[in-house]
């Protein structure tokens, strides 16, 4: 087969995988955090299967087993406890939400208004206003049209229940086989590409390790230090402010930057003096601090290397073309293709087309 024919069936294979992705998006979802959560857990299982407890190796499938319960425990701690403090603080938002507007209308955007010289007349927030008063009523009333839903929809609950039973059932299966799929795969490669395209996995292996456990760590962790941070200074809805801006920190400084003016904002509405927003600050500085000095260092390096708004781009387009499913994989695909047009430029310098060039 020519080089020609050969790009053509692999840009073929491409279309083909794109859009039988689209198609059964849903299908493959379960299996898409299934396999998240097995890539997570597979180098805790390699070093117990490799040294156990006290140097002694053990079983891979009991390797499996005692990592696969580590997760269970760590995702239903995470149920119990934070699910019902965030629940807790959603209905205290709702609750405040009609208070923050009048406070935005009457008292913060007179303000800015009059330091930057534009025209006081606030913005029509009226609607706004009734519409937070009222919508705590509303949610009663929406709640048993979810559940009378849901009563009607028992194909959706009972997708939904397969789908619980499935993701940790696939999730264990993976996990148990992972080294053998990949040497499987390793085998099927043609010898004489083999050398190359292991060692670009192993740099996509590294780049994924780096950025969905040392990032998610640092996520958390941010998201805990802003939280515990301004509920020690008393900030009514200190968990959901801090978390939204770990999480948010998956772009670099976006988490900070919307956390500290969210902060700021009900810190001003909260306690209308300098003080609290200059504790505010001291908490978002710590923050970035840790993660500057300490966090990002140890847990991710600079093995990443993407850019803050092919982060973006990635999540709003995966999002746009495949869904849920597209905003799991968005991110992992951008650091493997990062990696391949790393390869591919390099490759490109050291090319007869690029010496020409230089030439000229």
């Amino acid at each position: 087969m020519s080089t020609e024919s050969r790009t053509w069936l692999v840009l073929a294979l491409v279309i083909a995988g794109g859009w039988m992705i689209y198609l059964l998006a849903p299908v493959i979802t379960p299996f898409a955090i299934a396999a998240g959560l097995a890539y997570l857990g597979d180098p805790l299982v390699d070093q117990l299967e490799d040294k156990g407890f006290r140097g002694r190796g053990m079983g891979r499938t009991l390797a499996v087993v005692l990592v696969f319960l580590l997760m269970t425990l760590v995702f239903a701690l995470a149920v119990v406890v934070l699910v019902p403090l965030l629940i807790d603080q959603i209905k205290l938002l709702i609750l405040k939400l009609p208070d923050y507007i009048n406070w935005m209308e009457k008292t913060a955007w007179p303000w800015v208004a009059g330091h930057l010289g534009i025209d006081p007349r606030a913005p029509n927030l009226e609607q706004l206003s009734s519409w937070g008063r009222n919508y705590w009523q509303q949610i009663s009333g929406a709640a048993f049209q979810v559940v009378e839903t849901l009563g009607r929809g028992g194909q959706a609950v009972l997708a939904w229940v397969t789908n619980l039973v499935l993701i940790p059932v696939v999730a264990f299966y993976l996990m148990r086989d992972w080294d053998a799929l990949v040497r499987g795969i390793q085998d099927l490669l043609p010898r004489s590409v083999v050398g190359n395209v292991s060692k670009i996995a192993a740099e996509i292996d590294e780049v994924l390790g780096a950025f969905m456990r040392g990032q998610l760590v640092v996520m958390i962790a941010l998201g805990m230090i802003y939280s515990l941070g301004l509920s020690v200074i008393g900030i009514d809805l200190a968990f959901l402010i801090g978390m939204g801006a770990g999480l948010l920190s998956i772009v670099p400084y976006l988490g900070s930057i919307v956390g500290l003016l969210v902060a700021a904002g009900a810190a001003l509405f909260q306690f209308h003096d300098v003080l609290h927003l200059v504790l505010v600050g001291l908490v978002f500085g710590v923050g970035q601090m840790a993660e500057g000095m300490v966090l990002t260092p140890k847990l991710v390096g600079d093995k990443i290397g993407l850019h803050p708004v092919a982060v973006i781009f990635a999540v709003l387009a995966g999002g746009q073309l495949f869904g849920f499913l597209g905003i799991l994989l968005a991110l992992p695909v951008t650091a493997a293709l990062n990696v391949l047009v790393r390869h591919a430029s390099a490759r490109y310098r050291q090319s007869a087309m690029y010496a020409d060039r230089e030439e000229r």
